[in-house]
Formats: structure tokens, sequence, C-alpha cells
């Protein structure tokens, strides 16, 4: 046992003993699952607490922590992992709105938060409470009762997570340009950002369209020409590998050379792009009109504009979790220690968040106050209301932007497509992960759901990879991806290969992919067959 572990387990049997402690666990842990957790491990799912002296149990078999869920059950030791999202929703009784500021920075947790509480008093919330997450964040939760039981004739307790998850995003959307400020005006150290998230000063770092504020990206255009027939040619988005490419003209048996590579931002909602003038510290506009001939592939002929903003993008610093909504996720629960930095989940007020330091959830010296406040019944409503809606149009400017995006992937009848006709990097993600196991179920479902696999064989084909996966996902959280997936009417595609935090980081990509997406990739085999 390392000596730190022993520490930590010295400190436990000390804290739990405080009645103050249990009573607030037991208090909290009403209609709720709760998982104590150990160094080895979680605990076994479903569990509760039954009696305050339950606590003190678990700690002496070694329980240093305990989650709870945010969902409210009826009868929480019913549920198991074999239910479907309507079984759990039939003894769901409601669920809180847990929002959590997860970032590796505490004064970045400390804006959010306080950003996140001003929102929530401008929809005229009251009841909402704050607590250190145990390390470097904080939980803020505005309880179940704040919502209204019905809205638009839709039983809120069948909401979830969809529901929390657009409150979620709403919140994050209304405080990102604060958010974003106040983080920049505070200084940012990219190389020690780098040393401790691995992101880079570009990964940090957003481009908006002036044109219609979306993000836009950096891309290039290469320029080539013919070396038999002198024949140009132009590629956007391009990268340049030692592979030729044959000229297009069907006559000429040349390869074309480059000739130059320009820089350019472009944005994929409005299609306007800024050329990079590589080597002066400004930015030039280029419509990039095609000069090739009528058999030469040319770039997409769009608008320009004067001035693309570069801004710092604090949400990839520290934001909402949004995996925290998903269904029977735990959080940690308030004055539950955290078994890494042994410090408590101390409730606080909204006055204490900016003077807050760690020091302050010294488990020897907590003060307990209660966590769970008694709100108005609807005092959330409007909130509510706000977010669906919001969210709707998120949703419809999506489906637009998907529409242009992916035009191109024909034929939509994928009947007939077998396995064995998979992309290689599908192939290669079937066989198993050990990291990256939820991006990987993420690739499968899009991928299997737009050949038009049915229910059935989606299923029995994601159950058949998890069991590869070492270790497996958990069964539930599988079953609510896919009938989550399965009940969208929009069109989810999956990831682009371009796209690094899937394939790449998955280890995935053997080779270049001669196309940009799997499914494209699948269409084009079609065609050729």
């Amino acid at each position: 046992m390392s000596e730190k572990e022993t520490r930590v387990r010295a400190i436990t049997r000390i804290y739990y003993t405080n009645p103050n402690v249990q009573k607030a666990l037991f208090e909290f842990s009403k209609s709720r699952e709760v998982v104590p957790r150990y160094f080895e491990g979680f605990g076994k799912r479903p569990d509760t607490i039954q009696y305050p002296g339950d606590i003190f149990g678990m700690v002496s078999k070694g329980a240093t922590s305990f989650h709870a869920s945010e969902e409210i059950w009826d009868q929480p030791l019913e549920i198991n992992s074999d239910m479907s999202t309507e079984e759990l929703s039939e003894i769901r009784s409601g669920w809180d709105l847990l929002l959590d500021i997860d970032s590796p920075y505490l004064d970045y947790s400390k804006i959010a938060a306080r950003l996140i509480i001003e929102e929530l008093e401008k929809h005229k919330i009251k009841s909402y409470a704050i607590k250190f997450s145990g390390s470097k964040g904080f939980h803020i939760i505005v309880p179940s009762k704040a919502f209204p039981e019905t809205f638009n004739g839709i039983e809120s307790k069948k909401m979830f997570p969809e529901w929390p998850r657009a409150i979620t995003q709403f919140l994050m959307n209304s405080i990102k340009p604060k958010y974003n400020k106040e983080v920049a005006e505070m200084g940012v150290n990219f190389e020690a950002v780098h040393q401790r998230t691995n992101l880079s000063k570009e990964d940090i770092l957003e481009i908006k369209c002036p044109s219609c504020g979306k993000d836009a990206k950096k891309t290039n255009l290469v320029h080539f020409k013919c070396n038999r027939c002198n024949t140009p040619y132009a590629r956007p988005n391009f990268k340049l590998t030692k592979r030729q490419l044959k000229c297009t003209e069907i006559s000429c048996p040349g390869y074309f050379e480059v000739i130059k590579e320009e820089d350019y931002f472009f944005c994929e909602n409005c299609k306007t792009k800024l050329k990079i003038d590589i080597g002066t510290d400004f930015w030039k506009t280029s419509r990039f009109r095609s000069s090739t001939t009528t058999t030469a592939r040319s770039p997409i002929d769009s608008g320009t504009s004067e001035e693309f903003k570069e801004e710092l993008s604090a949400s990839k610093l520290g934001a909402l979790d949004l995996v925290l909504v998903s269904s029977r996720h735990l959080f940690r629960m308030p004055y539950s220690l955290h078994e890494k930095t042994a410090l408590a989940s101390v409730v606080l007020t909204k006055d204490q968040i900016s003077s807050f330091l760690p020091k302050d959830a010294n488990p020897l010296k907590v003060k307990v106050r209660s966590f769970y406040p008694n709100a108005s019944p609807g005092e959330a409503e409007g909130l509510l209301a706000e977010a669906l809606e919001w969210r709707r149009l998120q949703d419809n400017e999506e489906e637009i932007i998907q529409k242009k995006k992916y035009s191109d992937y024909t034929p939509t009848d994928f009947s007939g497509v077998t396995e064995a006709m998979f992309p290689k990097p599908i192939k290669k993600l079937l066989k198993g992960l050990q990291e990256g196991r939820k991006r990987g179920l993420f690739i499968l479902i899009t991928f299997l759901k737009s050949l038009n696999y049915s229910p059935a064989q989606i299923n029995e084909m994601i159950i058949e990879w998890n069991k590869k996966n070492k270790p497996p996902l958990k069964e539930g959280y599988v079953k609510s991806q896919i009938d989550w997936h399965i009940k969208q009417k929009k069109k989810i595609l999956p990831p682009n290969y371009s796209n690094e935090s899937f394939y790449k980081d998955l280890n995935l990509l053997d080779s270049l992919p001669n196309a940009k997406n799997p499914i494209s990739e699948v269409a084009r085999k079609m065609f050729r067959d």
C-alpha cells in the first residue's frame, strides 16, 4: 500500500465518523442510486443508502467516496442494466439539473461558476446550490421540483437526458462570450497549458467567421500544373504527400506538379474564404475563381470577407461537462471525500466562490450545511422553455448544414452492404479497443445507422464489438446510446477521417484514406462494383 493510500484511508476513517457528515450524505441519498468508490473501483450497482450507519459500514470495507445519481427514482434498487430507455423512464420520478464545471484550472472554474449563477438568476431561478467537486471544479444543482411536471404535454421525467442536456448546452452557449473574454484577460500560458492538457495554442484558439459568426477552419488550396500538357488544376483542403496526381486530361499520361500552396480560412456554413498572405502580418482576401479547364476540378466559388477573428476558446480549458448528463451517470455527493485529493466536496455560497481555496475543503475542518434547496414548483420553467427553443433552432440549423455538407454522399440506398465492404478503419475498430471506447461506439453506431442497418442488426453488432473491448463498456451505457441514436430522425454521419479526435487518436488509420468519410468510401465502392 502506498504512502498516499495509507494517508487517505486514515483520513477517511476519521472523517466519516462525523455524524453531521453521515446525516448530510444520508439526506441527499434519498430516492437516488448511490454507489461507493473504493481504491480498486466502484462498488456494485444498483445500490442505495438505507440508514446513516450504512455509510460507515461501507467505509469499514474500504469505501473512500460516495457517488449519487442526478436522476431520482421510485425504487432505485429495481434498476438493472438490461432496462430499455422506456422502462427506465417509467421508474424515474424526476431529475435534477446538475451542472458540472470541469477545468484543470480552479481559477477558470470560478469564472464559469459565477457566470452560470448569473445566468440562472437572470432566468429568475433562486433555488440553486453550489459545491466544490473535490478537485478543481464545482457542481451547481437546480432541484427537480423547480421544473414543471409536464411541458408542452410531455412528462418531464421521461425527457432525461435530452432536456437537461439542452439546458446545459444553452447555458454554456450563453456565457461563452464573457467566459472567453475574462479568461483571455487573465492571460494564458500556452506552454503550461500544453504540458498539463496536451492542448496546443492552435487547439485553444478558434476562428470566427465575420459573415455568419460560425466557427471557421484553417485549410489550404494547392495549385498544380501538368508536367506534360500544362493543364492547370487546384485542390482545396489537400494534404501534400509523395504520391503524384495523374493529369485530369484523359489523353495525357502526365502528372501534376505543385506550383504553389495557399493557406486560407474557410467557413463551412456560408462558404466564406479568406486567404492568408504568408510572410506578412495581414490577411488578404481572395475569391479563388477557377482558372482551370473544364476537365479539371475547381474549388468552390465563394464569398470573401475582410476579417476573420481569432478568439480564445475558454470552453476548451474548462466548461460544463456534458458527460454527466447521461443515463445513470453518477456525481460526487456533497461532503463526500475525493479519493485522489482527500478533500471534501464542501457546500458553498455564491459569495464564497471567488475567494475559495482548496484548503477550505480540509475534511477535518468542514462545517456541514444543507446542499439541496427547496425550490418553488415550476421555478425553472422559463429556463427550460428558452433552452428547448434554442436547441430546436440549433437542430434546424445543423440539419441545413449537414445537408449542404453531405449532399454528395450517394447512393442513399445501402441495401446489401456487408461487413466485407466496410472501410479498413471500421474493420480495425470492430476488433475492439482499450482506449477511446465511447468514441469508438459513436463511430460504429452512426456508421451502421447511416448504412440503414436495422435496429436489431445494430444492436447485435455493437454487443459483439463491446465484448472485444478491454474492458467492455457498461451494458446500460451502450444500450442507452443505441436507443438514443435509433430514435433520431436527423442524419448523423460518422466523423470524417480528418477528425483527429477519433480515427487518428484511436489508431485506426494505417494509411491515408482515399475518401473524406467512411460512408462516402462505401458509396464509392458500390459505384465501382
